[in-house]
């Protein structure tokens, strides 16, 4: 709670002529990012990880949540977890790398972080939800991709399409029924990017699908999952 209270008030949000709403669970997310680097042994922790990584995330996201909503004509800003792979600079720029970390690429472990903290703030708020109806969808050939730039109504449209996802994030509390579409996208994209971390399913430049335990893929012509680079939500 003092992390996300420092952020909340030195991170610059406040945007002129636009009104940003940034999801409880975003904040999360973001500050658990930090807490992760700082136990992580691939980073040198003598020099710490400080407030201003989820500082400097934040004021990412929210502008990069900004420019699609003014792309779109939106009136609210809403962040979402596809924005924190846009804050990649911001997260690999305040953090020194130990041999091990040099090993694996500051990139690579950015992304890391992101999808364990996603996955850890989707256990806490929604740990022992059924997630099986969804995972089904994805196992017996659903796919689903939405656009990094999609407008918060056109994720909606697609999320509706996956049994299960949108009363998912109603029944857990993650948005409430008379959310806006900006905040359900975001509690979409938060419990996805779980089951990625969690392998449940994949997710590549095709979008989500099935694990390739389910769909078995050529090296060649599969991605992986533990690259979220790929990912066009």
């Amino acid at each position: 709670e003092t992390g996300i209270d420092i952020t909340r008030q030195e991170a610059w949000v406040a945007r002129d002529g636009m009104c940003v709403e940034i999801p409880d669970f975003v904040e999360e997310t973001v500050e658990r990012i930090a807490f992760l680097a700082r136990d992580d042994r691939r980073i040198d922790q003598r020099s710490g990880v400080s407030q201003r990584m989820p500082i400097t995330i934040m004021e990412t996201i929210v502008s990069n949540a900004e420019r699609r909503a003014l792309r779109h004509g939106e009136d609210i800003t809403v962040p979402r977890i596809a924005d924190l792979y846009a804050a990649l600079p911001a997260i690999t720029g305040k953090m020194e790398l130990e041999y091990e970390g040099e090993l694996h690429g500051a990139d690579k472990i950015a992304r890391e972080l992101i999808q364990q903290s996603s996955s850890l703030t989707f256990d806490i708020r929604a740990g022992g939800a059924d997630v099986e109806e969804i995972i089904e969808y994805f196992e017996t050939g659903g796919a689903l991709q939405v656009g990094e730039d999609a407008s918060a109504s056109a994720c909606v449209q697609g999320y509706e399409t996956v049994p299960g996802l949108m009363e998912l994030i109603e029944n857990v509390g993650l948005a409430k029924v008379s959310a806006g579409s900006g905040v359900r996208s975001a509690a979409c994209e938060l419990v996805l990017e779980a089951l990625v971390s969690q392998k449940r399913i994949a997710r590549s430049s095709a979008g989500y699908t099935r694990t390739p335990y389910q769909n078995p893929k050529t090296e060649e012509d599969y991605q992986g999952f533990d690259d979220p680079g790929d990912v066009t939500i």
